[in-house]
């Protein structure tokens, strides 16, 4: 791994100024700075209530030993993707859930997965990196760090000037054009629209789609943008998007785009178109200012996708059942 997890761990008594710079969750997809509490002063990292690892399992492994599982796991990962199927394009899905204080964003990404897996023929060639108490011993964790080595990993396997990569980061985003990441109490990098820029300049991956559902996310697209690369977001670089919090099962534009979209269309581009539709009504309905999803496309990326596309069977919907059990989507 480039990043050596011994910075990390030094890091770590960063915690108490670093709380300061913690951040609310809201119904709109972007969080907001708190007050530093008493206890975070004392050294203590504390969630977007303040309370210090309240959201940390009690039979989990402690935080520095989670920390040192990351590589093993990431291996462990990596080692389960299927070899490339010769004689055309390959499609490989990352996923990145990365404010673990929410499920929702461990449901967009999980579904994603499966979705990608299910109807679009890339089962064997999916990777989910995600912050959340619950899958600490399912899946490494959505960290810059081993951002860098999944796209790394997968790059190793692929055909890297004909292949796709299709990643997914969904979290909170900041006004700054910051992508939260989170899992308390441990201290992670945020990801700045130059980090994610940078994974991609070292991987050398030709064609890549990306998607960013996160307020702000528009403020990506300057550093992401090349010929070869499509890129969607799921907002302005100056505006919010909406559906996240802990009564959420997945943020709107998830729904509309990935749940809507890709199960009604076998484009991206007419996926987001519908997805755009979608929200611009929700949003009117709802008396919100228009987020504005963004999508950022070339001839290259577009006829890559097709050939693909063409390489495949394009399989039924999939549902996203929501934890009430209801199916939020079907075929037409």
């Amino acid at each position: 791994m480039r990043r050596q997890l011994a910075l990390v761990f030094a890091l770590a008594f960063a915690c108490g100024a670093l709380t300061a710079a913690l951040l609310v969750r809201t119904t709109a997809h972007s969080p907001e700075p708190v007050a530093v509490s008493a206890q975070a002063a004392s050294g203590d990292s504390g969630g977007a209530d303040g309370d210090a690892g309240d959201d940390w399992p009690d039979d989990a492994d402690t935080p520095e030993q989670v920390l040192y599982s990351q590589p093993r796991m990431l291996r462990a990962a990596v080692a389960k993707l299927a070899p490339r199927t010769p004689g055309k394009p390959n499609l490989y899905f990352i996923g990145f859930a990365g404010d673990g204080a929410e499920d929702v964003f461990l449901n967009e990404a999980e579904y994603a997965q499966m979705l990608f897996a299910k109807r679009f023929a890339a089962a064997g060639h999916e990777l989910l990196l995600a912050n959340n108490p619950a899958t600490l011993s399912r899946y490494p964790l959505a960290t810059l760090t081993n951002l860098e080595t999944a796209v790394d990993a997968v790059a190793e396997m692929m055909d890297r000037d004909n292949d796709i990569l299709f990643l997914l980061l969904t979290s909170h985003g900041t006004e700054d054009h910051l992508l939260y990441v989170a899992m308390d109490p441990l201290p992670l990098d945020q990801i700045a629209p130059e980090d994610l820029a940078d994974v991609f300049a070292k991987a050398r991956i030709r064609y890549k789609v990306v998607v960013i559902s996160a307020c702000y996310s528009g403020g990506f697209i300057d550093a992401l943008k090349n010929d070869t690369t499509m890129i969607v977001t799921a907002a302005r670089a100056d505006r919010s998007s909406f559906g996240c919090g802990n009564d959420a099962d997945i943020t709107d534009f998830g729904r509309a785009f990935l749940v809507d979209g890709l199960n009604h269309n076998v484009t991206v581009t007419g996926a987001f178109a519908e997805a755009d539709k979608l929200i611009a009504a929700w949003e009117t309905r709802d008396h919100e200012e228009p987020s504005q999803p963004q999508l950022v496309t070339t001839k290259q990326i577009e006829a890559q996708l097709q050939r693909w596309r063409d390489g495949i069977a394009i399989g039924p919907p999939v549902p996203f059942v929501a934890a009430r059990g209801d199916a939020l989507t079907a075929a037409r």
